[in-house]
């Protein structure tokens, strides 16, 4: 149950780990000259700019499981919320 509870939570920082990690791999190439960027100037928009590009479809592939269990816990958090949606109906329905 308490991997369903943070689900949501846990997907969020592993992205966030996985755009540190990618920044961190930008920058050190920007660093030793692989990627023409210099590391040192105003070039710190681009280097994040190229590591969330990167980040993204690492984190489709890599992410998946962690995806769906946050799905799952979205799905059910929205079941709820219309039953409750339905009961509160259907009392002031039988209210009136």
């Amino acid at each position: 149950m308490s991997s369903q509870k943070f689900a949501s939570l846990r997907y969020t920082a592993l992205r966030v780990g996985l755009l540190i990690a990618c920044f961190g791999v930008v920058y050190g190439l920007c660093w030793a000259g692989a990627v023409p960027i210099a590391a040192r100037g105003s070039n710190l928009v681009w280097m994040l700019l190229l590591a969330l590009v990167i980040s993204a479809p690492l984190s489709w592939v890599l992410l998946r499981k962690q995806r769906d269990a946050m799905s799952e816990q979205i799905v059910e958090r929205v079941d709820r919320a219309k039953q409750k949606l339905a009961a509160n109906s259907g009392q002031e329905d039988a209210a009136v």
